[in-house]
């Protein structure tokens, strides 16, 4: 597993990973963390019959939410905490268990300076390189997730590539819907059985019809295929970019609802954590309430999933959110339970 491109804690968001003293390897999530650990999701374990071999060390992949959870209260509780800021229940990483920190920028600078190991490397590095110069931005601001992050990518792996800061984000951003609508394009979007493929993956617990997964997927441009290879993009606003702390505000979980509710604003949505503000919300299951102010979620699938004027329905979880600086309102919480989703 590439040791070289580790990198600092402190600055660990969406996309970056970490190995810890177990010798488990976590993704981490979001851009809001607690001040002594790292909220982050079990991805790899080590495991002597797994199929993902580094080093003379092999891993097995956690696939599932509930798999994930199995695994850690059975043998290290100590990565789940009640966290009562958040007000859910957490998979994160202490800092003092953390033993390595897995940087995607970092990563895909090593491949530029070193030279790709192998085609899934190379498909990586040609992506990151043909946004780069399409959109204008510094290969500093993109980095490559995923397995190739960790070295434990297998030869049919994905691409996975998160674009780092928000200026630089809205500009990758309008080039790929540029490059998308040229025929000679080295990427395109999805289409007939790939498309397929993709439903099925997310269909147990996202509830979408073909029709419906096929018409939103084509508004969007994170994920698609490159010279063949399907991709994934990823936009995230680095930590000093986010308004937000850890303790403010303050969530408290609440209910399931169902509602629906019109898009006020997209300019928070091709992020991951993504933010529709909302408006005239009308409660078709759950307790109503009258200060339902945003849809949001953590899930990467359901960023740039509606624009501005966009009539929604979404299922997700109520949250009562809690502030020091503002009033306090309620929004809905899409992606954390199987069942949800965001449909416009």
């Amino acid at each position: 597993m590439p040791d070289s491109p580790t990198g600092d804690a402190e600055e660990a968001v969406e996309g970056f990973a970490l190995r810890t003293k177990d010798g488990l390897i976590f993704t981490v999530k979001g851009t809001v963390h607690p001040p002594d650990a790292i909220v982050a999701y079990l991805r790899y374990i080590p495991d002597r019959g797994g199929d993902r071999e580094h080093e003379g060390a092999r891993y097995r992949r956690v696939y599932g939410f509930e798999e994930q959870e199995d695994a850690l209260r059975a043998r290290w509780p100590t990565y789940l905490r009640s966290d009562p800021m958040f007000g859910v229940r957490l998979q994160a990483v202490p800092t003092e268990d953390i033993r390595c920190v897995y940087d995607p920028r970092r990563r895909l600078q090593d491949l530029s300076d070193r030279g790709p190991a192998d085609q899934l490397e190379e498909a990586a590095l040609g992506l990151t390189e043909l946004l780069r110069d399409t959109a204008r931005v510094p290969l500093q601001a993109l980095g490559v997730s995923g397995s190739v992050l960790l070295g434990l990518h297998r030869p049919e792996s994905d691409i996975d590539i998160v674009v780092y800061g928000e200026e630089e984000s809205r500009a990758v951003h309008g080039a790929l819907f540029d490059l998308l609508d040229q025929p000679s394009a080295p990427v395109r979007r999805p289409q007939g059985d790939e498309l397929a493929a993709i439903h099925e993956m997310h269909r147990s617990d996202t509830p979408l019809s073909p029709i419906d997964f096929a018409r939103l997927q084509a508004r969007k441009v994170n994920e698609g295929r490159f010279r063949g290879r399907p991709y994934f993009i990823r936009f995230v606003k680095r930590r000093d970019q986010v308004a937000e702390r850890y303790g403010d505000p303050r969530y408290e979980s609440l209910e399931p609802a169902l509602i629906r509710a019109r898009v006020e604003d997209q300019g928070e949505a091709l992020f991951t954590p993504c933010c529709y503000p909302v408006v005239e919300v009308s409660f078709l299951e759950g307790t109503p309430t009258e200060d339902l102010r945003q849809i949001v979620s953590f899930r990467g699938r359901f960023a740039d999933q509606a624009k501005r004027g966009d009539w929604v329905l979404a299922r997700g979880r109520l949250e009562r959110v809690h502030s020091l600086r503002l009033p306090g309102f309620s929004r809905l919480a899409v992606g954390g339970q199987p069942g949800d989703y965001l449909l416009s």
